[in-house]
């Protein structure tokens, strides 16, 4: 009789092979079930420096990061482009299966499920030797344009609906997108829920509801709980509460309720509404943007936001309630 693993994956995507490398750094016997395991990434994986593991592998790095709104704003944050081929790589003791098998514990990293609300983008990458990053550039409607490099002289170029139900459909991003510039050396395109429920089984990654709901971020998250979750496993304790504690949940039903008032604004009301978050102080825009279990911080970013917005976007954020 075979034995039983002690830990099963199921999904091979950057949270999926997290999770499998670091559990297998932990000496749990760890598989990955991933049917196309030599598939190539070629989704840009945007991160802010300081969310993730010393040790992960990056491909570019911004130190002048701006956003646009009303007007410009520095970003006082190094962001990072993930190296994809790195983040693929799985040590040799990590078996790849092609189904699922028995485990003591099995986590489901397949991504997000189905939800109403969702990210949209198409994108272009063209030649540049820009090493800056321009998070958002909303002066030109109710879509914003996402720039970062990607080193070796590129840069990817994205129109992005950041929230909408649904999405500002990929056709009309792309409009817009050749609108500002021509078509580059290949297309990228984007659609993810933001509110997808989470997986009622042991999850992982954006299956277990990572997805920030008012960003679409998620992969920095995996990669920084991965090897808790997996010294959990170590130790015998229920993963689930280094996955979601009660601050994270507490954080996360906060972060719902800015999508919801993200979803309700107009186009200028949108862009007044991040000319004040990105006049906040910087440590309370971290707060709200990586701070998972930062309940204090993002409570605070939140209500100060609230008291230095004009009354009509007031309005807008007390009918979220």
């Amino acid at each position: 009789m075979d034995l039983v693993l002690d830990v099963l994956v199921i999904g091979g995507g950057p949270a999926g092979r997290a999770l499998a490398r670091a559990c297998a750094q932990q000496g749990l016997d760890t598989a990955l079930v991933d049917r196309r395991p030599h598939r190539v990434w070629t989704a840009t994986y945007g991160a802010w420096a300081d969310e993730l593991p010393p040790d992960t592998p990056v491909a570019a790095t911004s130190t002048v990061v701006r956003a646009y709104a009303r007007e410009e704003h520095l970003i006082p944050r190094t962001y990072v482009v993930l190296d994809n081929a790195r983040l693929h790589e799985l040590p040799d003791d990590v078996k790849v299966l092609q189904r699922p098998t028995e485990a003591r514990y099995t986590f489901n990293a397949t991504g997000a499920r189905k939800g109403r609300a969702e990210q949209t983008a198409v994108g272009t990458v063209i030649e540049s030797d820009s090493t800056e990053t321009t998070l958002m550039d909303w002066r030109n409607g109710d879509t914003f344009l996402y720039t970062v490099p990607l080193g070796d002289n590129k840069v990817l170029v994205e129109e992005t609906c950041l929230a909408g139900r649904p999405g500002v459909p990929l056709s009309e991003l792309r409009r817009r997108l050749h609108a500002r510039l021509e078509p580059g050396q290949r297309e990228e395109r984007v659609r993810f829920p933001l509110d997808a429920p989470r997986h009622k089984d042991l999850a992982f990654g954006a299956s277990a509801g990572f997805i920030h709901p008012a960003t679409g971020y998620s992969v920095a998250t995996s990669l920084a709980l991965a090897p808790k979750v997996a010294e959990a496993v170590k130790a015998g304790d229920d993963p689930k509460h280094v996955i979601w504690s009660r601050k994270a949940r507490v954080v996360h039903a906060m972060r719902r309720f800015g999508l919801e008032v993200l979803l309700r604004l107009d186009a200028d009301e949108t862009r007044d509404f991040f000319e004040l978050f990105f006049l906040l102080p910087p440590e309370l825009q971290r707060a709200y943007l990586s701070g998972r279990e930062d309940v204090r911080g993002t409570s605070a970013a939140m209500a100060k936001l609230f008291r230095a917005a004009p009354w009509r976007l007031r309005a807008k954020m007390m009918n979220t309630w």
